[in-house]
């Protein structure tokens, strides 16, 4: 039961303040809901956002390398891509160096569209932010990306997954 009158991060750092983790999760969580609730206004879902954003900067990829880039399955990014391809967002195309495999590309309607969802993204970012200086930004990014970094390819994680 939360305290009245107490913030409900206040409560969560008082049951669990000695995990960052569940407060790097809640925020997590609450920006994915916030920003499916902006783009849902244009149509559009946050996972189609990630896989058009992750189009734009390797565009023409192929599938499986998609589908390794957003960590999915690539039976499920292929039906992705055909709601995006049936939304007219993206073309495949034959890879000219694999007969099997098709490369994944944007089409004209997919820009502006991505230009919408990058102001939605600002928006949110700066909502967020709001009233922590930007020095404090700048050292929250560097603490993230260590944590980030410290969590990626461990040994321990390499351990755990082979068992």
């Amino acid at each position: 039961m939360l305290r009245i009158g107490k913030p409900k991060y206040a409560y969560y750092m008082d049951v669990m303040s000695d995990s960052i983790a569940f407060l790097i999760s809640d925020v997590s969580r609450l920006m994915r809901r916030r920003f499916d609730e902006r783009a849902r206004l244009i149509g559009v879902t946050r996972t189609q956002w990630r896989v058009l954003k992750f189009l734009q900067r390797d565009e023409g990829i192929n599938q499986g390398g998609l589908a390794d880039l957003l960590e999915v399955e690539p039976i499920s990014l292929c039906r992705m891509i055909d709601r995006l391809e049936d939304g007219g967002l993206v073309e495949r195309r034959r890879d000219p160096k694999d007969r099997r495999a098709w490369q994944i590309f944007l089409t004209e309607r997919a820009h502006p569209l991505l230009n919408d969802l990058t102001k939605i993204s600002e928006g949110l970012l700066g909502t967020a932010l709001a009233g922590i200086p930007q020095s404090n930004h700048e050292v929250a990014v560097a603490v993230l990306e260590r944590i980030y970094s410290n969590l990626s390819d461990t040994h321990e994680d390499s351990e755990a997954a082979n068992g």
